[in-house]
């Protein structure tokens, strides 16, 4: 037999061996890629589950994940000035939270009054179902819901999820506020914190005393007679000039505005507040006589026209409109007040020039108050709820590192602040600052103005209101939030640094029921209104004195005092 003849056979064994070799050496590759591909599956799986555990337990931890939050929230009039096209869930405030955390909010009530959100709240106890983050308006709120078994234990989340500058924020007010949120032991809530806002100051048109030859005032008198002077010279042309603004409420308060608190300061007297009078004794600052000579004082004002004579017919809204058609020279209001509501004239005219003033001899007498609750902000989670650590996450990035350390994504959060976007924007709208915040800002302002520090030692907030300020003062900015940030920051913050005006601190009521009934409420605002009227004769205010502790008022301070001592 020939040799080739052997030869394909040959061939075939070989080619079977070689085709088995590959089968084997392929069959090896597959087990080898699947090794490979189950050990990084694994290894994926390890890290995506370190990334939820960092994120439940340290502050700035980012979720894998998008996780989304239901959420129950106070509104804001006017969609809280949010630009064009932003919304509650979308905004500045989310888009950052997204990016830093991986958060989502998607709400379930967005409501702006006070009697819808009240009615919403109840229905929600009521059915044993809240949102799983809820903002809760008021103490008596938070405690009937800790008594129902419906939020979560913060404790471990404040520990673990806040950062330490969270932590010196809350505790510059003391214990007394995070107190308020504590039962049996465990923090059931983050309270909002409300800074020293400091006294109200006296806002005058500055241009309307140059332009009737006048002296800037040097006192509450010589300020009186200047106001006197628009009203009977008619500074504004129109015929229709008033005097010192002021609505029927009277006292506005931290959060209001036109009040006339301020004359109410000058004599001693707070109004609506607990204090402690000369004696040592609890009383109800709406009945001393601080109060009584203040109301004399604001019945000579109205008679002698400085004070608005048809005050009695104003509504906030029409005080609003007589400052933006340039009728009104003269409101008190606080450091805030060019923002809302002064910015409005501004708008319409950019001469106008508004002024703070506050003279020292009328904050001498100021009485030790009491701090009560009633009104304070907090938020809650859900019991129940699988990510509780969300709350102190939220704080912790948008109160501290989107301000101090952020310069990569916080720029657009902080840009809110200088374009006068309400706080009500942000999903959960507590705030939480230093309780001499305004101070610290203001100083840093002033300091990098005057070149005294660099722009970098500024935190993400300043940054944002230094730009707006040095834009405003080189006159590249003539918009009406560029005004507002020189004048609030920078000209009201130095006014109360000058007189030395902070406020003296608040005693806790601890959990007193401060709350005036309505009975009484009603008796007060009616009195205050009729003696600065002229209605009633000031020795009617005795007459109220009495009236007041004989209809609920005696035991009401029997009990505060027996709470408090």
């Amino acid at each position: 037999m020939s040799k080739n003849k052997y030869f394909p056979a040959a061939l075939l064994i070989i080619a079977v061996l070689l085709i088995a070799g590959l089968f084997v050496y392929s069959s090896g590759q597959n087990e080898d890629k699947e090794k490979k591909e189950t050990e990084t599956a694994v290894a994926d799986q390890a890290e995506v589950e370190s990334m939820w555990e960092e994120a439940a337990h340290t502050p700035l931890g980012k979720y894998p994940e998008t996780v989304e939050y239901t959420l129950g929230k106070i509104a804001g009039s006017n969609n809280s000035n949010l630009p064009v096209g932003d919304t509650y869930e979308d905004n500045a405030y989310t888009r950052y939270l997204r990016e830093v955390l991986n958060i989502q909010n998607v709400d379930i009530f967005e409501l702006e009054t006070a009697g819808s959100y009240e009615e919403a709240l109840q229905v929600a106890i009521a059915d044993r179902e809240i949102p799983d983050v809820l903002v809760v308006n008021g103490w008596d709120n938070l405690e009937r819901l800790v008594e129902n078994g419906l939020v979560e234990d913060l404790t471990q989340v404040y520990e673990e999820c806040t950062t330490d500058t969270i932590k010196e924020m809350y505790e510059s007010y003391g214990d007394d506020l995070l107190d308020s949120a504590t039962f049996d032991g465990k923090l059931c809530a983050f309270p909002n914190t409300a800074i020293d806002d400091g006294e109200m100051l006296l806002w005058l048109r500055t241009d309307w005393i140059e332009k009737l030859g006048l002296e800037e005032p040097q006192s509450m008198e010589e300020a009186m007679e200047i106001i006197r002077e628009f009203v009977e010279r008619d500074v504004s042309g129109s015929g229709q000039t008033v005097g010192l603004a002021c609505s029927t409420e009277v006292i506005a308060g931290s959060s209001d505005t036109y009040g006339v608190d301020g004359i109410f300061t000058r004599f001693g007297s707070a109004p609506e507040k607990w204090i402690l009078d000369d004696s040592g004794q609890v009383v109800y600052g709406s009945l001393t006589s601080g109060t009584k000579e203040a109301l004399g004082y604001l019945n000579g004002l109205y008679e002698e026209g400085i004070l608005d004579s048809r005050f009695l017919l104003r509504k906030p809204e029409n005080i609003d409109e007589l400052i933006e058609e340039g009728l009104c020279g003269a409101v008190f209001g606080r450091w805030w007040a060019p923002n809302n509501p002064l910015s409005i004239s501004y708008s319409t005219d950019h001469t106008i020039e508004w002024k703070p003033y506050l003279f020292e001899e009328d904050i001498d007498d100021r009485p030790q108050t009491f701090e009560s609750y009633d009104d304070r902000m907090y938020v809650v989670v859900r019991k129940g709820y699988e990510h509780p650590e969300i709350v102190g996450k939220y704080v912790s990035a948008i109160f501290d590192y989107a301000r101090y350390e952020d310069d990569l994504y916080a720029n657009e959060v902080n840009e809110y602040f200088s374009i006068n976007v309400d706080p009500t924007a942000r999903p959960m709208n507590i705030n939480v600052d230093y309780i001499d915040a305004l101070y610290r800002c203001g100083e840093n302002l002033q300091k990098a103005l005057n070149g005294e520090i660099s722009v970098t030692e500024l935190s993400g907030l300043e940054k944002s209101y230094y730009n707006t300020c040095r834009s405003y003062l080189n006159g590249n900015l003539t918009t009406a939030n560029g005004w507002a940030a020189y004048a609030s920051r920078i000209q009201a913050v130095e006014v109360l640094k000058a007189a030395d005006a902070r406020k003296i601190p608040a005693v806790s009521m601890g959990n007193a029921d401060g709350e005036i009934p309505q009975n009484l409420q009603d008796l007060e605002r009616e009195t205050f209104l009729q003696i600065i009227a002229g209605e009633k004769p000031l020795d009617y205010f005795d007459t109220f004195v009495v009236k007041w502790y004989e209809n609920g008022g005696k035991e009401l301070t029997e009990s505060i005092e027996r709470n408090i001592r």
